[in-house]
């Protein structure tokens, strides 16, 4: 199958990409003055690693099937401009897209949704708690096809206190779906505040072992080099009877020195003078859409 690049990119070039997907998210978001910028700053080493080392797929040939292809499910779809962002810069769609971003009319909607059709996008998300749900199901499909390849989910952790998260927890581990790795976003920020002061999720690691999946805990979420390494071994993780999670610490709104660490920029835009600023610290490395 004809994949996204014929060779893997290096750690440096995987930060300069990274550079650049943050610029899109603050300028996405600061078009529009909507969307959610603090958790997509804090994702983005995440879906860059993912996205333009670890899983093999081809933008060109994209359909809802994904035969033959590793998949990618985002359950917090709020951080949709980071998805986008990704998107585009490996080849789904026109990078000056972007520009677009919460428009009327426009395929790129605060949440991903699949009416639009926009390429790289299977389910709507957004409606916290079904991710992990819909992953499953396509795992199982691609066991039934005697497919080798893998499915990828990623969640928030304020997301953890649906119910519906842990019914599927349970069902993946029951069923033994071996070819799921899922990711927990845990940034310690929900929109209401600290996801220990709104609702404490205690001991999650323990939670999901006791639920029967292999869990990896990740101290550094915004270090590309932890984040390939730790999706790597995840990888070497699978087909041994147990779903994978991942814990990927990371802090909310990483990149822009005002916007870390704060559920303040959870959903909050940008003004003109915070652009500039955020601006100054990201370097353009790709070159910025029009």
């Amino acid at each position: 199958m004809e994949q996204m690049v014929e060779t893997k990119k290096d750690l440096k070039e995987l930060k300069r990409i990274a550079s650049q997907v943050r610029r899109d998210i603050v300028r996405m978001v600061h078009c529009c003055n909507s969307g959610h910028p603090g958790g997509s700053l804090g994702c983005t080493e995440y879906f860059v690693a993912l996205y333009f080392q670890i899983m093999k797929y081809n933008p060109k040939k994209f359909d809802m099937n994904g035969i033959n292809e590793d998949l990618f499910f985002l359950s917090n779809g709020h951080i949709s401009p980071v998805w986008y962002s990704v998107l585009a810069r490996a080849g789904y769609f026109d990078v000056n897209e972007l520009g677009t971003f919460r428009k009327i009319n426009s395929r790129l909607q605060g949440h991903p949704t699949t009416h639009e059709h926009l390429p790289g996008v299977r389910i709507a998300s957004g409606s916290l708690g079904q991710g992990l749900s819909a992953a499953i199901g396509a795992a199982q499909v691609k066991k039934i096809n005697k497919e080798d390849k893998l499915v990828y989910v990623l969640m928030g952790d304020g997301e953890q206190q649906e119910g519906q998260v842990w019914e599927a927890a349970m069902y993946a581990a029951h069923h033994k779906v071996d070819n799921l790795i899922a990711t927990i976003d845990y940034n310690g920020q929900q929109i209401d505040g600290p996801v220990d002061k709104v609702m404490s999720l205690g001991d999650l690691a323990g939670k999901y072992k006791a639920f029967g999946w292999n869990v990896i805990e990740m101290e550094k979420g915004n270090d590309m080099e932890a984040v390939l390494n730790t999706l790597e071994k995840a990888k070497s993780l699978t087909g041994k009877k147990q779903p994978v999670m991942i814990l990927m610490k990371t802090e909310m709104g990483y990149g822009v020195d005002f916007m870390m660490g704060s559920h303040k920029w959870h959903g909050v835009a940008p003004n003109d003078d915070q652009l500039k600023t955020a601006l100054t610290q990201l370097e353009e490395t790709l070159g910025d859409y029009k």
